[in-house]
């Protein structure tokens, strides 16, 4: 009989030998790691026809990893564009109150769903790297149970929304709708959650595929829900909210059945359903999940703390900047994804022990990171004059957007270097620093400098209040950067030996 053949996912750490994965020698992490590179060069020199390096070898597995996953983040963002254009359709009030509850949906439930799976970015990606394989799916199962007790404060807070909002937004009726729109998209959220937490089980695996079957099924159900609820059955901006809700609850239902059916080799780090384990043990996840929740939060807050301040300055600065900051979104699916696959493969190595080719890992992963930076930056100002024209007919927003893109350009780049900066952080399972210096740095420095500069004595209007995120990005990156640098990754190894089952 024919021995199965592996899929083309599967990381080049699943050659290791099962023996050798147990424990490992310092000398056999470092020796297995140059034998898989020596066969993975001459694999490239064969396929490719010219001379490879370890460099190559690392780049085309990262890219090969990270187009799935842009694709299905890209397709995931879709669904809050589907709903600003459905809302757009029903009126301008709709559409004003459907952007509230988003921006309230991200700040109160979706940064803490995805910063919670973070933890998985390290605990699934050192379990397999380390051949602790059934672990994996027992990280699942307690992650997806920590999902569902998460809900219960997030659906307080949306389901109390309309109350909330009408004190907050001086406007009651675009309260009301915001409210409205998040009780009915709250009966989506376990579904969200779970999905992300199903994610990361295959990508720590080596298998970004999946979850991009689901969203290239998914994506254009929640097309066709939104037109049927909405403009079929007339159920305006809750039918908008139900479509989201029941795509977001189909999609973990997909995964299931996708890797029970096509990827049945993703089965070997299942190991059963066990109700007591998921609810047992939580300190290691809650240890990572709550400073990865700090980590996106203190982000994504600060950006809507700035385009909120906006306001302030004028109505068309408001407009450039709901611009500026809808490219930027879009953008930052680029280096966002291919983070998160850089993560899943640093943390393979540091679940494995080993810390020196880790760190030569690192130092290709910047590098590849600067190219996406300078690309982002290089695409965004070669664009600029196409992003002002179509999105606005106003010379006056028109002469901002123009204004102001060399300074978000900038800041693109060191978005970029803080996405991977950020990235290897999980990898290494050090979300408590990744916190600190996150919120002390949008917090203590670049929210406060936009304010300086904007309303200040300097008075500069909406560059100035892109200063403010422009140099906070990037004393992410160094402050980062110096950690990883000179920190002890033995630790880091260390750790993720003793999370035991």
């Amino acid at each position: 009989m024919e021995a199965p053949r592996k899929p083309e996912t599967t990381p080049l750490l699943n050659e290791f030998p099962s023996r050798d994965l147990e424990r490992p020698t310092s000398n056999n992490r470092q020796n297995g790691y140059n034998a898989i590179i020596d066969r993975g060069l001459r694999h490239l020199k064969s396929t490719f026809g010219e001379p490879a390096t370890i460099w190559s070898v690392e780049a085309k597995l990262l890219a090969k990893s990270a187009l799935p996953l842009i694709l299905t983040y890209m397709l995931q963002y879709s669904y809050y564009l589907i709903t600003i254009y459905i809302a757009g359709k029903l009126g301008t009030k709709e559409q004003a109150g459907a952007s509230l509850a988003i921006m309230v949906a991200k700040i109160t439930g979706i940064s803490i769903y995805e910063g919670l799976a973070t933890s998985l970015d390290t605990l699934t990606s050192q379990a397999y790297g380390g051949g602790r394989k059934e672990l994996v799916g027992l990280h699942l199962q307690r992650m997806s149970a920590l999902m569902i007790v998460a809900t219960i404060p997030i659906g307080a807070i949306w389901i109390s929304s309309p109350w909330i909002l009408q004190r907050l937004v001086p406007e009651p009726e675009l309260a009301e709708l915001a409210g409205l729109y998040l009780r009915y998209y709250l009966i989506g959220a376990p579904g969200y959650g779970l999905f992300e937490a199903g994610k990361r089980f295959t990508q720590a695996q080596g298998n970004f595929t999946a979850s991009l079957v689901v969203m290239i099924l998914c994506a254009p159900l929640n097309v066709f829900w939104s037109w049927l609820f909405v403009f079929r059955f007339d159920a305006g901006l809750k039918g908008a909210a139900l479509a989201t809700a029941l795509s977001n609850n189909l999609q973990p239902l997909i995964l299931l059945v996708y890797v029970n059916t096509f990827a049945r080799d993703l089965l070997e780090c299942w190991p059963g359903l066990l109700l007591k384990g998921a609810f047992w043990n939580w300190g290691d996840m809650l240890r990572l999940s709550i400073p990865g929740v700090s980590m996106i939060l203190s982000e994504w807050l600060a950006f809507e703390i700035l385009a909120f301040l906006s306001s302030y300055i004028s109505t068309a600065a408001l407009a450039a900047q709901s611009v500026l900051i809808s490219v930027t979104i879009i953008m930052y699916h680029i280096p966002y994804p291919v983070a998160i696959a850089a993560s899943t493969r640093f943390g393979n190595l540091i679940g494995r022990g080993a810390v020196a080719p880790a760190r030569e890992l690192w130092i290709i992963y910047y590098t590849i990171f600067v190219g996406i930076g300078i690309f982002n930056t290089v695409l965004l100002l070669s664009l600029r004059h196409v992003i002002a024209d179509n999105f606005t007919s106003d010379s006056d927003v028109r002469k901002l957007i123009l204004a102001t893109i060399p300074l978000v350009a900038a800041a693109e780049l060191f978005d970029t270097m803080s996405a991977i900066a950020n990235g290897l952080l999980r990898g290494l399972g050090r979300q408590r620093i990744g916190g600190i210096i996150n919120f002390g740095v949008y917090y203590g420095w670049a929210v406060p400098l936009s304010l300086l500069l904007t309303f200040g004595p300097l008075n500069l209007g909406l560059a100035g209040l892109w200063v403010g995120p422009l140099t906070g990005l990037g004393l992410v990156t160094v402050i980062i950067s110096i950690y990883l640098k000179f920190s002890d990754w033995q630790n880091a190894i260390d750790d993720a030996k003793a999370c035991q089952i």
